[in-house]
């Protein structure tokens, strides 16, 4: 007999249907991606964003606050909420397209990551007011308070990535930190890869990016910045589920550069 025909319906998942915030998160991107709303514009308030889109506030605020965390909004004092520069703008879109279309290659995102958060970290320490170390400080405590009982802390772990790239002072670096560091959060998140053992050694870790910062050294800055970044990339690798390509390394790289050169 001949073999049965393999299901070609297999690998189709289940449709989800976008959430009311989904859409108008959608609907606020496209807006400002063609213009119709240029930067510095004020947007009307969660009131008559519902009333015109027909929605609870919930869904409104929960838009806002995504699109503010991407760093296509943001809210200042008496202002309001208003669309950030256009160099966040289009990056927002440009990156929120490409992950969206690759969500699955976290591996190219941790190493994004690695490569961006190095060099943001070498220039908080540099150029980085009182102010800006005090807010790196005060996220780094906050992280450790959670993380010390064995919380995950993954909002107080973001605070702080994203406290040192707004410190890097550099608005271009910033936003694209701003853009790949909630979707590594949300991986390490679903993934569970943070265990006790670990929180204990991302305190210290985050700790020593802190201490260097504070202490305006850029290179041990962005050398323990890359130590942290690496190792949790190594921590996402060991996870059953991540399936995540192992990156060789700048020192791996470098190792088998010079046993070529010895062989040679």
């Amino acid at each position: 007999m001949p073999s049965p025909r393999p299901d070609p319906f297999a690998d189709v998942q289940r449709l989800t249907l976008d959430r009311p915030a989904d859409l108008i998160l959608r609907k606020i991107r496209e807006l400002v991606g063609d213009g119709t709303l240029a930067p510095g514009d004020r947007l009307p308030s969660e009131r008559e964003l519902a009333a015109r889109f027909g929605v609870g506030r919930t869904h409104v605020r929960d838009a806002l606050r995504r699109l503010e965390f991407h760093g296509v909004l943001r809210t200042l004092p008496q202002s309001g909420t208003v669309v950030a520069g256009r160099g966040a703008a289009a990056l927002s879109g440009v990156l929120r397209d490409v992950l969206e279309i690759d969500g699955t290659d976290i591996a190219a995102v941790l190493e994004t990551r690695e490569i961006l958060e190095t060099e943001t970290a070498r220039m908080a320490a540099i150029r980085a007011t009182a102010e800006e170390r005090r807010t790196i400080v005060r996220a780094q405590d906050a992280f450790r308070a959670k993380a010390s009982l064995g919380d995950p802390a993954l909002a107080e772990d973001l605070a702080f990535h994203l406290a040192i790239a707004t410190a890097s002072r550099n608005s271009v670096l910033a936003s694209l930190v701003h853009l790949v560091g909630p979707d590594v959060m949300r991986h390490h998140g679903e993934q569970k890869t943070c265990d006790r053992t670990r929180l204990v050694t991302v305190i210290d870790e985050h700790q020593a990016i802190c201490d260097a910062i504070v202490a305006r050294d850029g290179a041990k800055a962005a050398d323990a910045m890359a130590a942290h970044a690496r190792m949790a990339r190594e921590q996402y690798r060991r996870t059953p589920r991540a399936r995540v390509v192992p990156v060789a390394t700048s020192d791996t790289t470098a190792a088998r550069a010079r046993s070529r050169h010895r062989a040679a």
